[in-house]
């Protein structure tokens, strides 16, 4: 295995613990929240984090589907087509949402850096910790995309059709 996967290995696997830990806390908030609400002491910051952590939540869970092929899609063209065409499709696919992911990454770090001075309720924690989570999902998702294109354009053209799409019937 060579250096490159074996990090991005690593990386994979801390997204996947780093998502199960926000999911744990969230959680524990909540029902600690719950808890104290009901024996008359509510936690008054327990919903605004919460949500920041669910947030956050939500972006690594878009990229753990991501890795996995697990949005959603349709298949309808992909199933007309030859393996070949339908691999050429894919880089293609891959390509433009590589470029649309740098787009908004791009949009997403200059709405954190706008959203800084920006405090949120009780907490009063800067805007750019919500807003941050948009940047951090960006990176995740181009560099899943762009770990994908690159497994595809090396992949050998005679292969079988790329993963998350499904193989042509040979009926």
């Amino acid at each position: 295995m060579s250096a490159l996967a074996r990090i991005d290995r690593a990386l994979r696997r801390a997204e996947g613990w780093g998502a199960l830990a926000l999911l744990v806390a969230i959680v524990a908030l909540v029902a600690a929240a719950s808890l104290a609400r009901a024996l008359g002491a509510p936690i008054i910051w327990s919903v605004e984090v919460a949500q920041l952590l669910f947030v956050w939540l939500c972006i690594f869970a878009a990229d753990l589907a991501m890795q996995r092929d697990r949005h959603f899609g349709l298949s309808f063209l992909v199933d007309a087509l030859s393996p070949r065409a339908a691999r050429r499709l894919a880089i293609l696919n891959h390509a433009v949402l590589a470029i649309l992911l740098a787009f908004l990454l791009f949009h997403a770090w200059r709405n954190m850096i706008l959203m800084h001075p920006r405090l949120i309720g009780a907490t009063q924690m800067h805007g750019s910790w919500l807003h941050g989570s948009m940047v951090a999902g960006f990176a995740l998702m181009l560099r899943t995309m762009l770990t994908n294109l690159w497994r595809l354009a090396a992949a050998p053209a005679e292969a079988p059709a790329p993963s998350g799409l499904p193989a042509r019937d040979a009926s």
